[in-house]
């Protein structure tokens, strides 16, 4: 593997930095910049149909105390460096093309599998509210207001209601899906390279580091486990971005990959 930093990897990185550096913007500005960019709930009004794919030049701002500061800042730096050490490796290898479809289509396969999930509980707690009576236009209205009733915690207790409302008011950012899939699209390229967790300065190789991350990532989205900072990570969207890039490094090796090359 060539030393050093690929086009398109630098380009993403300078792109994804811009991005943040929108969301560190004082006041309403700021604000706006989230509003607009950051991925939200479908059936929220600020959703629009561009966020699937802007959300993921997005990382969290700074807060401003010391400990939220480090905490905001370790978002983007982690995901531009796996982005770089996993990116340009998989671009010398399959080229520009060819890593640039791996990287997005992780992307959107990160989006897909939490709205999946999210929809599917978000419609299961709405289906219970519409059949005790409440219409479900006003309860979308109603939740794009800010506000509620009463009456739905009645019906569907408090722990469910919580679920709606954070389904419902979900932001998500980051580049995480897009680099578990070239996580993954690394591994299957170069399975015997030695890679090492930050806090387990142990080399393991990729064809068993991997599986073991991709198992951290679905016990953790199951039981609803937060990164070890505290901040809440996207599990599923982590998984997501994984399985997609592993379909597509299949399919690709299975066809071998110089028979279908772009470029």
């Amino acid at each position: 593997m060539r030393q050093g930093i690929s086009d398109a990897v630098k380009h993403l990185i300078i792109i994804n930095v811009i991005f943040w550096i929108g969301t560190l913007s004082i006041g309403t500005y700021g604000d706006v910049f989230t509003s607009l960019f950051a991925e939200h709930f479908p059936l929220n009004d600020e959703f629009k149909p561009w966020q699937i794919i802007t959300h993921m030049f997005m990382h969290a701002s700074y807060v401003n105390t010391g400990n939220g500061m480090s905490i905001f800042f370790l978002h983007i730096l982690f995901n531009m460096l796996g982005l770089w050490m996993f990116g340009t490796p998989i671009e010398q290898r399959l080229g520009t093309k060819k890593f640039l479809f791996l990287y997005f289509s992780a992307g959107l396969g990160a989006v897909l599998l939490p709205l999946i999930i999210n929809f599917y509980n978000f419609q299961s707690i709405l289906n219970d509210l519409t059949a005790a009576g409440f219409e479900s236009d006003h309860i979308l209205a109603t939740l794009n207001e800010g506000k509620y009733y009463q009456g739905w915690v009645d019906v569907i207790g408090a722990e469910r209601f919580q679920d709606f409302t954070r389904i419902f008011n979900t932001t998500s950012v980051g580049a995480s899906g897009c680099v578990m899939g070239l996580l993954v699209g690394f591994g299957m390229l170069f399975p015997n390279a030695s890679l090492m967790l930050i806090f387990l300065p142990i080399p393991i190789k990729a064809k068993y580091f991997i599986p073991l991350l991709l198992g951290y990532e679905i016990i953790s989205g199951i039981t609803g486990g937060s990164s070890m900072f505290g901040f809440n990570v996207g599990h599923f969207a982590h998984i997501g971005g994984a399985l997609v890039g592993f379909l597509l490094m299949w399919y690709w090796k299975k066809n071998s990959m110089d028979k279908y090359r772009w470029n």
